[in-house]
């Protein structure tokens, strides 16, 4: 093992990361060979980018909070808050299609704000905060749409049918492109500048970079701020491929991101944080919930078997910081 973990390879690209591409494409396997036609190549893989669309920028968004130490419970009510309430807007206020999208990445931002200043500045558990959050979230949307469903443009529409060009466009998965684009900023941002480095430090040691001189509250709400905006974002993708959303739900997306974020490297306890493992592990889940469906089981199963999986991350997690210490 430390010879493989020695080779030029494997240090540049990371063993974490090359095992999860393994058990990526394992899984993929797997299925295809259990399931037969009940799994089929090219359905699979376009179900499985849908899902990866929306949630793949929940969990680059949650990814700057754990980096930190803290964590965010609300990104997948906030994302239906954002598609619902600018949907509204659209559909009963006759609002362009344009501005409904801009209100919906306002919308993202401003929890994220909200959040970072409760947890930065008033020093309120990001837990209790991120909690506190996810109610507003589902009360705003409801209230707003008067509970009633919202559904966005089709490709059909002569006006708006463009908005689904963002998820695809002559076959082109160009919501793809966007993510991986994005996951690349993500990434400069997080290890090449100094706010960047600034969160991974705040989860390492937020006292010693305090005494060091660092507006550690400034930075701290930076990462709340980058993940609502990126929620916002989120919820455009999930509105381009699903068209309609209910009020009331998100929640289970919440720990899906979550599961995602860990699996791929970012440490729970802050200050190690992996913009690559993040997408693969959004991969991951995306496909494993695929197979789930194709397997026949509902909404239930799907729910423990990522709670499960949440559980198995983190333990890994704290057993290799164990190891480490």
């Amino acid at each position: 093992m430390e010879k493989l973990k020695q080779n030029p390879i494997v240090k540049k690209l990371g063993l974490n990361r090359i095992l999860l591409v393994c058990i990526l494409v394992l899984m993929f396997v797997v299925f295809k060979v259990v399931l037969g036609s009940k799994f089929p190549v090219g359905d699979s893989i376009k179900s499985t980018l849908n899902y990866v669309y929306f949630l793949g920028f929940l969990s680059l968004g949650v990814t700057f909070v754990i980096a930190t130490g803290g964590i965010d419970f609300s990104i997948g009510p906030v994302m239906f808050c954002c598609a619902l309430v600018s949907g509204y807007c659209m559909t009963s206020y006759k609002v362009p299609c344009v501005a409904a999208m801009i209100i919906c990445v306002l919308i993202g931002l401003a929890f994220g704000i909200f959040n970072g200043w409760l947890v930065s500045y008033l020093s309120v558990p990001a837990f209790i905060v991120s909690m506190a959050s996810m109610n507003i979230a589902k009360g705003i949307a409801s209230v707003f749409t008067k509970t009633q469903s919202v559904s966005w443009p089709q490709s059909s529409d002569p006006v708006n049918g463009w908005f689904r060009n963002i998820v695809s466009y002559k076959g082109i998965p160009v919501g793809l492109i966007f993510f991986l684009i994005m996951a690349v900023l993500c990434g400069v941002v997080l290890y090449n500048t100094k706010p960047g480095r600034y969160i991974l430090c705040l989860g390492s040691n937020t006292e010693a970079v305090r005494l060091s001189g660092v507006d550690t509250k400034k930075w701290n709400m930076l990462a709340y701020v980058i993940c609502g905006f990126l929620v916002g974002i989120g919820a455009l993708f999930f509105v381009a491929t699903y068209t309609t959303v209910q009020p009331g739900y998100g929640d289970q997306y919440n720990n899906e991101a979550i599961a995602g974020c860990v699996m791929g490297g970012t440490s729970m306890v802050g200050g190690l944080a992996s913009i690559g493992g993040t997408v693969i592990g959004v991969f991951i889940i995306s496909l494993l919930q695929q197979g789930i469906m194709a397997f026949g089981l509902g909404k239930g199963q799907q729910m423990i078997i990522t709670g499960i999986i949440v559980i198995v991350a983190v333990y890994a997690d704290v057993s290799a910081r164990r190891r480490k210490n």
